[in-house]
């Protein structure tokens, strides 16, 4: 089975019209960055020392800026202008690399009906996740077919509810909130129709800047006017919960400068923060570790599949369910912040899970009692 993947990439355009790919010189620098040393940076991308110098020198004389800085006793530095190229490809990759993957799943799921009309191949629409990402992975090296593509909590839902997917992908808080956030989905959850399958329960809360430098404490901080903030994209189950949790501190949207921002991915709300366009984000504590920044939690949420009932023994359902309840994954998954699968792969009903939306029991109709009188 074919496995496709689409990567973005970067190409500089100078006053020739010469096009100057700059892949390879990113490559390079996050090397450099990482290992401190040019010679390091250059092995580590199997280049010689000339060579990378080189590489390093003609693409500082195309911006018009040197990108490195080389001194006795410090080794290699990257300049204001090579940490900003850094960033910039971090924050390229955030943003565009879920939306990628999303497109080269569809693609590979048009190729395999191309190639076999009668190729199964299970439609999955879900609310962007670390877990979810690591299970597309793992369940396209096991040969399962899988057209995954990211949408909103809301819309993941709305689009199976219209047959539009197979399985959906969505999260709910744990405690207080999640009555209030359910009221958002409840019109495309049955009760009696659809199957739950836990995948995942995640930290959710504010990414900051390493060592807070705006010292934000708190949600009700984000409404301070010196402190930039950056959002998710409408629908999102993120932003669900984020508002109802500003109503619980009384901090009005409008209070917070850059609430209308919408990152497609908690990698892309990180990305921002991380590269100084932002002080502050929400999202799960996974992206913020892996952009190095700050993180106070705020809320823990349940990620569920869903699908319909008769789904559930299909082969495809009953390879994923295999997969979630494996070792491998388990193991895989043990690594990412801030997640739990402990519970992964395990059916459950929606009363079971919500017991707020458990249909309500008619009550016998009482007898009439008349009292007699002699």
């Amino acid at each position: 089975m074919l496995r496709i993947s689409i990567n973005p990439q970067w190409a500089l355009e100078a006053q020739d019209e010469t096009a100057h790919p700059l892949d390879r010189t990113l490559k390079l620098l996050g090397a450099i960055k990482d290992e401190g040393n040019l010679f390091r940076g250059a092995r580590r991308m199997g280049m010689s020392y000339r060579h990378a110098w080189g590489t390093i020198r003609d693409a500082g004389r195309v911006f018009g800026a040197p990108l490195l800085e080389m001194s006795r006793g410090r080794g290699a530095v990257l300049t204001p202008l090579g940490e900003k190229l850094l960033w910039a490809d971090k924050r390229v990759w955030a943003r565009l690399a879920p939306v990628l993957d999303s497109l080269a799943s569809e693609l590979h799921a048009e190729i395999e009906r191309a190639a076999s009309e009668n190729a199964p191949i299970l439609r999955v629409h879900a609310s962007h996740g670390f877990a979810i990402e690591l299970l597309r992975d793992f369940l396209s090296r096991g040969r399962v077919s899988v057209d995954l593509k990211y949408r909103g909590s809301m819309e993941a839902l709305a689009s199976l509810a219209a047959g539009d997917c197979d399985m959906a992908g969505f999260h709910v808080p744990q405690g207080e909130l999640q009555g209030a956030v359910l009221k958002f989905y409840t019109k495309w959850l049955k009760p009696d129709g659809h199957t739950l399958v836990n995948l995942a329960t995640r930290r959710q809360g504010i990414f900051l800047a390493r060592g807070n430098p705006k010292r934000i404490l708190s949600l009700a901080d984000l409404g301070r006017p010196d402190v930039r903030f950056v959002n998710r994209q409408l629908g999102s189950g993120t932003r669900i919960l984020l508002d109802l949790l500003l109503k619980r501190v009384n901090l009005e949207s409008r209070e917070i400068r850059g609430y209308d921002t919408g990152e497609s991915t908690h990698s892309g709300v990180a990305a921002y923060v991380a590269s100084g366009l932002a002080d502050a984000g929400f999202g799960v504590e996974t992206a913020a570790r892996a952009f190095d920044l700050d993180f106070i939690p705020v809320a823990s949420a349940r990620y569920f599949l869903i699908c319909e009932d008769d789904a559930l023994t299909s082969p495809l359902v009953t390879r994923i369910l295999e997969v979630m309840t494996g070792s491998a994954f388990r193991a895989a998954a043990g690594k990412l912040v801030g997640v739990d699968v402990t519970y992964a792969g395990t059916v459950m009903r929606i009363p079971e899970a919500f017991p707020e939306l458990a249909p309500r029991r008619k009550k016998p109709a009482g007898r009439e009692v008349r009292s007699r009188t002699s």
